[in-house]
């Protein structure tokens, strides 16, 4: 079996299509893999079973990357085509069987992105849970970084555009709670994990760190490597960011904060995952002239004991599903 899949160019929104490639491979052993998605994706599918190739969709004018991608995949019959972007090109592509998924109506009841993907390719029952491949060099890398010693809480201080960031100073004062005497994990080691392009605007947070406590993972580390340093780690908090999704597929407890994006969509999916936002609704927190591009955090109104409460309250849930 030959398979297209076209995906997001957001880690994030790829990272929740990966539970269906899981089970069309589950479903399919041997078949061969072909990916196409965003650059800044692309890395995360390296690992996927049965790869053939990793298809690069750089944005480019008019749309001639759907151009690109056509050319590259019409001389092939393919057994199943999914396309997440529904692009008009991919339905000339020829195949057995193809799913262009289209996204929901803006007035419709939420539903979770990871729901609307299952449902869309007919995968009906419990949608497939979001899965990361990651290989033994991953797993050895992470194992220097993230060294043996005492349990690890990461937090993921950063996000894509400056509204979705809880403020830094909070997340200092959330990890020494948690890792004090009187926290979920007294003594335990604080990560922080962001993009290297991020690091300037955490600086001060990375510099108030516990010396001694303190893993820095704030820096070009590549996806499948943090996937397997949180591995060995015990807990995840983070704004609401690809790298959220990440530790969640990755299948640790994890804690979302959200205030303008709605969590009902996008808030991290596993057994062991919640989230928590602003009391106000998401659509009424913009001010007038929104500009993603310097609009402030409009996370101000999540308090550091809201966030201590609800990761106590999710610790304590996972620990009794373990026992």
């Amino acid at each position: 079996m030959r398979i297209l899949f076209v995906t997001a160019t957001r880690v994030g929104d790829a990272i929740m299509s990966m539970g269906v490639l899981g089970r069309l491979l589950d479903e399919n052993p041997g078949a061969r893999v072909t990916v196409a998605c965003g650059p800044g994706a692309a890395q995360l599918f390296t690992e996927v079973p049965g790869l053939e190739r990793i298809i690069s969709l750089k944005k480019q004018r008019y749309s001639r990357h759907w151009l690109g991608l056509w050319s590259q995949t019409v001389g092939s019959f393919w057994d199943v085509v999914i396309d997440l972007r529904n692009a008009p090109l991919t339905y000339l592509i020829p195949a057995r069987r193809a799913h262009h998924v289209k996204r929901g109506r803006r007035d419709r009841i939420p539903e979770h992105r990871v729901k609307e993907i299952a449902d869309a390719v007919g995968m009906a029952g419990t949608p497939p849970a979001p899965r990361i491949w990651v290989n033994d060099s991953h797993r050895a890398k992470a194992e220097e970084l993230v060294p043996d010693g005492p349990p690890v809480i990461a937090f993921g201080p950063t996000a894509n555009w400056a509204a979705k960031q809880w403020p830094a100073e909070r997340f200092g004062e959330l990890a020494l709670r948690l890792t004090g005497d009187d926290g979920i994990l007294p003594g335990g080691r604080i990560a922080l994990v962001g993009n290297g392009n991020e690091r300037d605007g955490v600086m001060p947070l990375i510099d108030s760190m516990p010396k001694g406590r303190f893993i820095d993972l704030v820096w070009d580390v590549d996806l499948l490597t943090v996937s397997a340093c949180f591995e060995r780690t015990a807990l995840y908090i983070g704004n609401d960011s690809g790298i959220m999704h990440l530790a969640a597929a990755t299948g640790i407890p994890t804690l979302g904060l959200f205030g303008p994006t709605p969590v009902a969509e996008y808030a991290p999916w596993g057994p062991h995952c919640d989230a928590i936002s602003i009391e106000e609704n998401y659509h009424d927190i913009f001010p007038d002239g929104y500009d993603h591009r310097g609009t402030e955090s409009l996370m101000t109104a999540l308090t550091v004991d809201q966030v201590d409460a609800a990761a106590r309250a999710l610790w304590t849930r996972t620990r009794e599903d373990v026992n």
